[in-house]
Order: C-alpha cells, then structure tokens, then sequence
C-alpha cells in the first residue's frame, strides 16, 4: 500500500524485500531504524563526524536514520551475507550519499546462503584502527558461538584506540536461566557450554549467552564490557507484566 500510495520513503524497502524484523509500514520502520541510532547515541557516544560500521546492515534500516545523523566528514561501512539487501542501499543510499558504503560478503549460513566461505575465517574488510564505532543489531542472535568470537576479534582490530562496539544478544544468567529455557514461546531448550540453543538443528537460528561466557569472550580479545541494558524477554515478572496490558 505504502508503495502504491507513494508515501513510502524514498529510502524504505518494499516490504516483501525486508527479511529482519517485520515492521507493520513504512513509519514504523524508519522508527525503528531512528530508534537504533538513538540508542547508538546515548550508549556508544556516536558523533556525526564518526566513521561508523554496521555488521549485517541488512535493507539498511539504520543506515536509513543515519544519513540524516553523519556528516559529509563522517562515513558508513556496512556488510551482510544476503546480496539483495546490499544491491537495494547501493542503488537507493549510496547513490545520494557517497559516504556510504555497503558490501556483500558471501557466508555461509544456516538462515540465509549456502556460501562456502566461513564466518570463522572472514576477515572484515577495512583497515586496523580506521573504526569509532562498530555496532551490530539481531546479528550475534544467530550466529554459532566461535563466528561470535571471531567477530569480536575482527571488531577489535578495525577499532581506534577508545572506539567502542554496541551489539544486541539474548543474554541470560543463573536467575533466568530455568525460565528462558522452559517458557512456551521464544524459548532455548538446547543446553550447550554457557549458551543455548532454539533447535539443535538450526545452530545459526537463535542462540542465548551467558552473561559470564559473554565477558570472557570479549575479555579475551582485549574488550571491556562497559554495561549490559537489559531487555524484557527472559524477565517471566515483565513478561507477565507486558501480558496485563
């Protein structure tokens, strides 16, 4: 309708071409994607003159917001494993905004290609130190739990010195653990050495971190885990709660 209308941004997808995320119209994706760089803002410190990287920029739902946030002085890079997502921002978004930049990289997936190259041996393509802020939205939320520690390390490397890196998990700790794991729906019943998955079978289609296996993994590639902002979907007293209203 969005489309048909010609109300729908410029920039916005049709929506058979979204495949994260399930917006209800056009609106509300450009919400969401304001949303994500708000967060950027008030947690990573992001500036407009930042050179940015967004792991699995996907249909470009926060380069979207961004381009209204960088300046000419700052840049974008941003990659993802789906090719469509990444032809359609570089058709729509670079085409106005030459400092942004979107790349394809073919890997292997259980969700989204067949690709050969593994997540474990890519290495991201941009220079050491060239990085303020790195950022990934559902992106560690279906990945296997050794591509998650390679990409700390890749994120680590392209990183200047104070650059910081904001990333979404499900995370869980000992409180939660018996809930996450036995709730009816969105639960991870698949025990595995401090995560969990959501189908034994599917190991790239959800997976749940303990928060301590979270901090040695980044404590091993040198990170500091400056804060956790909890969510809502592991809390059975917020979830309970969000269910009343």
């Amino acid at each position: 309708m969005d489309g048909i209308t010609g109300k729908r941004h410029k920039y916005v997808p049709p929506r058979g071409y979204i495949y994260t995320g399930s917006p209800a119209s056009a609106e509300d994706y450009l919400k969401q994607g304001q949303h994500q760089v708000q967060m950027l803002m008030k947690y990573a410190n992001l500036q407009p003159d930042h050179q940015v990287l967004d792991i699995g920029s996907g249909i470009g739902r926060t380069a979207i917001a961004l381009t209204d946030f960088l300046k000419e002085n700052g840049s974008y890079e941003g990659f993802d494993v789906v090719e469509r997502g990444v032809q359609w921002c570089n058709t729509r978004i670079n085409k106005e905004h030459a400092n942004f930049n979107f790349k394809y990289v073919p890997l292997f997936n259980d969700l989204y290609n067949t690709a050969t190259l593994k997540a474990t041996e890519f290495t991201f393509p941009y220079a050491e130190n060239s990085i303020d802020v790195a950022f990934s939205f559902s992106v560690f939320t279906h990945m296997l739990i050794e591509e998650i520690q390679h990409y700390f390390n890749q994120i680590y490397r392209v990183l200047k010195p104070g650059g910081v890196c904001f990333s979404t998990f499900f995370l869980y700790d000992e409180t939660s653990e018996a809930y996450i794991s036995t709730k009816k729906d969105f639960s991870f019943p698949v025990k595995k050495d401090g995560f969990r998955l959501m189908n034994e079978n599917v190991k790239s289609g959800n997976i749940a971190i303990d928060k301590k296996k979270l901090s040695k993994m980044l404590t091993s590639e040198n990170f500091e885990l400056v804060s956790i902002i909890d969510g809502f979907w592991k809390d059975e007293v917020r979830d309970t709660a969000k269910a009343e209203y």
